[in-house]
């Protein structure tokens, strides 16, 4: 594994002064009386449980950097020279059908009521955080014209300042969340869908009802957690009344806001923010089925199923429970994860990496089916971000895995986009964009395809956010049909593990994925002695 240095590092805007650092504890090999800092150390002497969290809130995403001993570089994509998979019926193949334009990259989802998408990738949850919140338009509009899934994160409802309860405490009035579907509705295409996601406070507000009764949502998550962290969302909070507010509402706030020494901290200035955290949540068997009932007696037609980087146990539990349960999808997300706001050391340091989890994954379907048992569609999620991890993932996970869940990576063109949008307001565009030219329709290669979805007189209400996302989802969706097109898969169920290659022996014994120099061997020996 590369160096890493635990005291020093860009989402927790530290560094170190010495170019000599201890690798386990990452100070300066010299400390030296006098330094003006700034390791974790140092600024955690003055500013404390602040430095456990990348910054600043709202303003940043950030994913682990943690360089673990195999992960999915450590596989690379076969290719062929002849033969052609998952044709149309009737197509016979020949270099004039089996090109790469002619791939299919739709995917469908769910046990018995299915949900397509034109490209196999949806957003990872989009709750509380900040960022969600501001970007929502942008995000949501630009997957609804996408053709991909939506999820709302949790503790939506439960922090919105106009949040109106019934005297039991459960949601009756929740404008937030009724801005954000009714964005996502208003622009979709008929492929993918919105679904919302719920933890222990979410259950307790009595969202599930809410969002039945009033909107009819098809699909709902369950989630029992996230490859970033294993404890509950959290937020930042600047105001003290506010803090007040989600403390009666039945959240954990820290330092706790009705303390005195907390009100004078805030009073004086050195406390600046609060903490929101969410419960952890205690999943038993029975439990667990009671819930999925409980939510299909409201009326949903799908539950899905979103657990994180524990252990193999929590693993089976997913994966059995939520065969027994007839769950519809099981999103399995790997460590180190992608967030607006975990801390940072559980990040770096907590959990199954992806690759071994979702390997494990794979073993625990294939044990189930091989027993005659129907497995959830499965969802891979925990660090992808472009064409060849979504391929990879896929062959990994055949043919159980349907689709790969994006966090960072589908967020960040919608903030690009919503960021183009404010430069050329501004007049202040860089260089970086503005070598494409200055107006929208030259800068976004895809603009003239979103005007065609909308129409001409619908573009001028879409944000450029939204532009920004249908054309990385483009980018993912030609160059997955390059690569499917090269290893003769002309749709995505024609994906198999034998499409990948381990380039490490260590990765072939964590993936059961043949190391590069047997892959195939038994077949050449055949040609050679032919």
């Amino acid at each position: 594994m590369n160096l890493q240095r635990p005291n020093s590092n860009d989402a927790t805007r530290s560094t170190n002064r010495s170019k000599s650092v201890v690798p386990m504890s990452g100070l300066c090999t010299r400390c030296v009386d006098g330094c003006t800092g700034n390791c974790e150390v140092f600024k955690a002497s003055f500013r404390s449980r602040e430095v456990i969290y990348p910054g600043p809130f709202g303003e940043v995403t950030v994913g682990g950097d943690k360089d673990y001993p195999v992960d999915y570089s450590h596989l690379n994509i076969q290719g062929y020279a002849s033969g052609a998979k998952g044709l149309p019926p009737g197509v016979a193949a020949n270099p004039d059908t089996a090109i790469f334009p002619a791939v299919n990259t739709e995917t469908e989802y769910g046990r018995d009521i299915k949900v397509k998408m034109k490209i196999p990738i949806f957003t990872g949850a989009l709750g509380s955080t900040e960022i969600a919140r501001k970007n929502w338009e942008h995000f949501a509009i630009g997957a609804a014209i996408s053709g991909f899934t939506l999820v709302c994160g949790e503790n939506v409802c439960g922090i919105d300042p106009q949040l109106e309860l019934d005297s039991n405490g459960k949601v009756v009035s929740a404008p937030d969340m009724d801005r954000r579907i009714g964005t996502y509705r208003r622009y979709h295409q008929g492929y993918g869908e919105i679904l919302v996601q719920m933890n222990v406070e979410d259950t307790r507000l009595g969202v599930a009802e809410y969002i039945s009764s009033k909107h009819g949502l098809d699909t709902i998550e369950l989630k029992w957690g996230q490859g970033a962290k294993c404890i509950g969302g959290e937020i930042k909070v600047d105001n003290l009344e506010r803090a007040l507010e989600l403390q009666k509402r039945g959240y954990i706030i820290t330092p706790d806001p009705e303390s005195p020494i907390s009100q004078l901290a805030f009073e004086d200035g050195s406390l600046k923010e609060f903490e929101r955290h969410s419960r952890v949540g205690f999943v038993d068997e029975e439990g667990f089925y009671e819930e999925v009932q409980r939510l299909r007696n409201l009326g949903f037609k799908r539950i899905t199923l979103k657990t994180g980087a524990y252990s193999l146990r929590e693993l089976a539990m997913a994966i059995k429970w939520g065969s027994n349960a007839k769950v519809d999808v099981v999103t399995i997300d790997g460590a180190p994860g992608g967030t607006g706001m975990s801390p940072w050391r559980m990040m770096e340091e907590w959990g199954m990496p992806s690759l071994y989890l979702h390997a494990a994954a794979y073993e625990f379907c294939r044990k189930l089916a091989d027993k005659g048992e129907r497995v959830p569609d499965i969802a891979f999620a925990g660090g992808f971000s472009s064409e060849d991890g979504v391929f990879k993932a896929l062959a990994l996970g055949a043919p159980f895995v349907k689709a790969v869940c994006m966090g960072r990576a589908l967020m960040i063109p919608g903030i690009v986009g919503k960021n183009i949008q404010q430069w050329l307001r501004d007049g202040k565009l860089p260089n970086t964009v503005g070598q494409f030219g200055s107006t929208p329709e030259e800068i976004f290669v895809c603009y003239e395809d979103v005007k065609d979805i909308v129409g001409a007189d619908e573009m001028k209400h879409i944000p450029l956010g939204a532009v920004g996302i249908y054309s990385y989802g483009e980018k993912i969706r030609v160059g997955l049909q390059q690569l499917m097109a090269g290893a003769r898969c002309f749709s995505l169920p024609a994906i198999s593990r034998r499409d990948l290659m381990s380039l490490t022996e260590e990765c072939a014994n964590v993936t059961g994925i043949p190391y590069v120099m047997n892959a195939y061997r038994e077949e050449a020996m055949q040609i050679l002695q032919g």
